[in-house]
This record gives C-alpha cells, sequence and structure tokens, in this order.
C-alpha cells in the first residue's frame, strides 16, 4: 500500500510540473523564419543599377586571352563585341541575365528603355558571329571561360527562351549559334572529364552542368541533358558525407556540396534524391545543418568579396529543398546576410553580386 501511495505522488508532482506555466511545451517542427526579404521594385531597380554601370564599361578588363600569334593581341572589346564590359567575359554574360530577368519581371522598371537599348546594341547577330568565332581563333581558345562562362551563356538563352516578348525571341534567335557552339563543347568535353573539379570557384564541374541542365531542359536539347545526367550521376551518384563543415576556402563563390546537391536534385527523382541526400548531407536531410555565411573583412578586394557571392549561390541551392525548412531559414540568412553590402562603391563587387542576389531570389519565388 505505502509503495502505491508513493507512486501516486510522483505521478501527481509530473503532472503538475508539466503542467506549469513556467514550463513551455518543445517545438515538434521549426517555422520559417519571419525575416522579411522580398524583390520588390525598389529592390529591383538598385540591383538593375549593377550591370547597366558595367555591361557597356570596357576597362578595367580581365582577359582571358591566349596569344599564339601577334594578331591574337587586342582590345578585349574586338574579341567580344557582345560581351566585353563588367571586368571579365562571364560577368558580362550574366550581367545581361540580370537585366533580361528584371525586364521580364518587372515591367515598370525606371530604366526599362536604357536596359533595352543596351540589349540590343550588344546582342546583334554579328556581334554573336564575332563570339563564336573567338573560340575558333586558335587551339587554346576553344576551351575559353569552360565551364563557368559556358553555363551562365546558357541560363542568359534559356531565360531569354521563356521571355514571350518579340525583342528577346530577336535577341535568342541572334544568341543561337553561340549556344549550339556551347552545347557541341559540353558534348565533345564530358566524357573526357574522368574527374569533377570539386572547388568553390569557376571551374566547379557541378555548377557548370547544373546550369547547362535547365537550359538543355527548357529549350529540348536531349542531347546535352542526356550527356549531363549521365555525367552527373557518374561523378556523384556514391558520394557520401560530403565535408561541408571545411567550407568555405577564403576565395570560394560556391559551395562545393551543395552545387553538387542542386545538380543531383535535378537528376534524381524526388526519392532517390532523399535517399542520396540522407548519406550525402544527412544533417541537412535531418534538419540540423549548422551554416554560417561566409564573412567578408574587406569588399574591395576582388578575390576575399568572392564570399558575398558564395552566400547567394549557397542560397539558391538551398531554397528549392522545399519540403525541408530548416534549408529554406539557411538560404534566407545568407541571402540577407550579403544584399544590403553589395552597392558599397567597390567595382571588385559591384561588377558582378547583383546577378548572384537576383537568381538566388529566382530560386527564393520558385522559379
Amino acid at each position: 500500500m505505502t509503495q502505491r501511495i508513493l507512486l501516486l505522488a510522483y505521478c501527481l508532482l509530473f503532472l503538475a510540473s508539466a503542467c506549469s506555466p513556467g514550463l513551455e511545451p518543445q517545438a515538434t517542427m521549426p517555422h520559417k523564419t519571419t525575416q522579411k526579404i522580398d524583390l520588390d521594385i525598389a529592390e529591383a531597380n538598385r540591383l538593375m543599377e549593377l550591370p547597366l554601370a558595367c555591361i557597356q564599361n570596357p576597362l578595367p578588363y580581365k582577359s582571358g586571352i591566349i596569344i599564339d600569334k601577334a594578331e591574337d593581341l587586342a582590345m578585349p572589346q574586338e574579341h567580344h563585341p557582345a560581351f566585353y564590359g563588367c571586368f571579365d567575359w562571364h560577368s558580362s554574360v550574366h550581367g545581361h541575365w540580370s537585366l533580361v530577368y528584371l525586364l521580364k519581371t518587372f515591367p515598370d522598371l525606371n530604366q526599362r528603355e536604357k536596359a533595352i537599348q543596351m540589349l540590343s546594341e550588344n546582342l546583334t547577330a554579328e556581334n554573336i558571329r564575332q563570339e563564336v568565332a573567338y573560340f575558333s581563333m586558335n587551339k587554346e581558345s576553344a576551351s575559353f571561360e569552360r565551364t563557368y562562362g559556358w553555363a551562365w551563356l546558357l541560363k542568359l538563352q534559356e531565360e531569354l527562351h521563356s521571355w514571350d516578348d518579340s525583342l528577346a525571341q530577336r535577341w535568342f534567335e541572334n544568341l543561337k549559334p553561340l549556344a549550339a557552339y556551347i552545347s557541341t563543347a559540353y558534348q565533345e568535353y564530358l566524357p573526357k572529364l574522368y574527374y569533377p573539379i570539386r572547388v568553390g570557384e569557376h571551374s566547379n564541374t557541378a555548377f557548370g552542368l547544373s546550369f547547362a541542365y535547365d537550359y538543355a531542359l527548357a529549350v529540348g536539347d536531349s542531347a546535352l541533358s542526356g550527356i549531363i545526367a549521365e555525367s552527373a550521376l557518374r561523378f556523384y551518384s556514391k558520394d557520401a558525407g560530403c565535408p561541408i563543415s571545411w567550407e568555405p576556402s577564403g576565395y570560394d563563390f560556391l559551395s562545393p556540396c551543395l552545387q553538387e546537391m542542386d545538380i543531383m536534385r535535378k537528376v534524381l527523382d524526388v526519392k532517390a534524391f532523399d535517399t542520396w541526400l540522407s548519406r550525402f548531407l544527412p544533417s541537412l536531410h535531418q534538419g540540423q545543418l549548422a551554416l554560417e555565411p561566409g564573412k567578408i573583412l574587406d569588399r574591395s578586394d576582388g578575390k576575399l568579396v568572392h564570399l558575398d557571392g558564395l552566400n547567394f549561390s549557397r542560397a539558391w541551392c538551398l531554397y528549392p529543398l522545399t519540403e525541408n525548412i530548416h534549408a529554406y531559414n539557411l538560404a534566407t540568412a545568407h541571402l540577407a546576410y550579403s544584399l544590403d553590402q553589395i552597392s558599397d562603391g567597390d567595382y571588385a563587387g559591384q561588377h558582378w553580386l547583383a546577378s548572384f542576389a537576383l537568381y538566388a531570389f529566382k530560386m527564393k519565388l520558385g522559379e
């Protein structure tokens, strides 16, 4: 009897403590962050200023030219009459993508007519013929901008393809020879790439595959989408335990782990991807990944400011995981961390970062 009384007392004490107003129940599911961060017309106008300030600004410019003969040496605008601005070829390409995306999304931008004029002047059929010619200027030029610049060119073409606008379709037609060249170049290159390149800068293989795959699906380029899916599975299907705690390296603007996740999300079906992710990044799969935004101490340094880009590219990889609220919160924290810093008056970041921020917004919107 005494034992029963003691047991009853313990039960009553437990129930009383559990119902105490000083104790709060534990949340069973995380909630989306309440942080407000949207791409509205004011933010669009702000970000538009950055590519407008550089796509027709020929200097300073970092040329990727390899000189095989004396006549190869020329000002960048001679070799690249379409994509000569924004410090380097790939930044010029995604600067054009930024303007196209903004014009599509916001019909009432302050400098809409200026943007249209600049795009029309740059994306002519003759300029694109000259861009294509550069890739066959000499043996070494065939690998120019492989695969980072290639991927952004296809992303630009994909954006034009999906815009129901007569002028945009004219630009799309003008770009076709260059897009076709790059599609063929991918198909010739990927079978020869035995190992993927797992770095946080331009040559990252997963990034190049991911953007090119989007384009291939959008325009119905089955030869390209097929070789990309085959290559991604060959490179990454057996990967497990990606060491994301080692990231970032000091100059990263891409996450090796998350970029790989991004392409695998696209080439696997939902169930297969879920199984793969549980092995590849179990902490993210379980909603427990600790991932702080990359920190930048000097935004005037062209390499150190890469980490703002890392914050945006991490966000665009995480937002599509729509069932993972933890991933959404991580993405928003990264986007917010760098968004207000990219109009800092220094060309080191301003010539390219708007594109990364805009693509993160695009993924946030689920486009």
